[in-house]
C-alpha cells in the first residue's frame, strides 16, 4: 500500500502513515488516497498494530486537493454525478474507514493543514501541532463547500458559530489559536512535535489494547446516545473486559508493585 506519495511503516506496535508530496505540501492525488485507505485497512486487520500516527513530509501536513489538478479537471467533460462518485468512493473512503476504526489514530500536524487537509486532520482522535503550523478551512477561496467532512467534524470540536466563521471566511489560524479553540490538543516546538507524538503513542501502545479500543467505541458511540443507553452499553463493555487476561494482569501487577505485561490484542 506504500507508494512514492505515501510512506507506510510499522515499528513496535505503532504504524506511521506519512504523506509524501513535500513539493506540493502533500496535496492529494488518487494514488495517495488509495494507498492511504489501504494502509488504514491494513492497520485495522493487523493485531500487531496498536496505534496509528499520521503526519506529513516537509513543511506541510496537507494542503488538501491539488488546485492544479482542479484546473486540469475543468478541461474534461465530467458530469456532476461522476464528480460526486469519485469523491464518495475515493476521498470519502478515508473518513468512512476511520468511522469503524477503533484503534487510537493520532495526527501530528507538522505544517500547513488547509481545506481537505484540515478535514483529514480533524478525523484524528487526538491532534498535536507544530508551533509553525497554520490551519484553515480554505474551500471558500476556491468556490467550494467543505467536502471532506469538515462541516461534520469541526462543529463538534469548536461549536456551530465558530465552525461557520472558519468555514465562511476561510481564515487561516495559527497553531496557538487552534489549541485555544479546541482543534488541537497541544502545540509543540517544531523539533519536538514528532518526539512528543511518538512518546504519547508508545504510552498507548503499552496500554491494554482491548481496553483502549472499547473506550474509544464508548466515547464516539456515546455522542449519539442518551445516558441510559450509554450506561447500558458500557456495562456490557465492562462485563467483557473484566474477563480478559489483561485486566487480571493489571490487577496483579498493581498489587505486586511491578510493571504489567499485557498480551491481549
Amino acid at each position: 500500500m506504500s507508494s512514492e506519495e505515501l510512506v507506510f511503516e510499522i515499528a513496535d506496535g505503532i504504524a506511521t502513515i506519512r504523506l509524501n508530496r513535500p513539493d506540493r505540501l502533500n496535496a492529494f492525488t488518487p494514488a495517495m488516497l488509495d494507498a492511504w485507505g489501504d494502509a488504514i485497512e491494513s492497520c485495522k486487520r493487523d493485531t500487531n498494530v496498536r496505534v496509528v500516527v499520521l503526519t506529513g513530509t516537509g513543511r506541510g501536513f496537507c494542503s488538501g486537493g491539488d488546485v492544479r489538478a482542479m484546473r486540469d479537471r475543468h478541461q474534461r467533460d465530467e458530469s456532476a454525478f461522476e464528480r460526486k462518485t469519485d469523491m464518495w468512493e475515493r476521498i470519502h473512503r478515508i473518513p468512512k474507514l476511520l468511522e469503524d476504526f477503533d484503534k487510537p489514530y493520532i495526527v501530528a500536524i507538522n505544517g500547513v493543514a488547509v481545506g481537505a487537509g484540515l478535514d483529514m486532520a480533524l478525523m484524528g482522535d487526538i491532534r498535536f501541532a507544530a508551533a509553525s503550523a497554520r490551519l484553515g478551512e480554505s474551500y471558500i477561496k476556491v468556490g467550494l463547500v467543505a467536502g471532506d467532512g469538515g462541516t461534520w467534524f469541526l462543529p463538534r470540536l469548536v461549536g456551530t458559530a465558530k465552525a461557520l466563521e472558519l468555514l465562511w471566511t476561510g481564515d487561516i489560524i495559527d497553531a496557538q489559536e487552534a489549541e485555544r479553540i479546541g482543534i488541537v490538543n497541544k502545540v509543540l516546538p517544531d523539533d519536538q512535535l514528532l518526539p512528543h507524538t511518538y512518546e504519547f503513542a508508545r504510552r498507548l501502545s503499552a496500554a491494554p489494547a482491548m481496553t483502549l479500543r472499547l473506550m474509544k467505541r464508548a466515547v464516539y458511540q456515546g455522542l449519539r446516545m442518551d445516558l441510559r443507553a450509554s450506561l447500558d452499553m458500557i456495562s456490557s463493555h465492562q462485563g467483557v473486559i473484566s474477563t480478559t487476561h489483561d485486566h487480571r494482569e493489571a490487577v496483579a501487577a498493581f498489587n505486586e508493585k511491578r510493571p504489567p505485561r499485557f498480551t491481549d490484542s
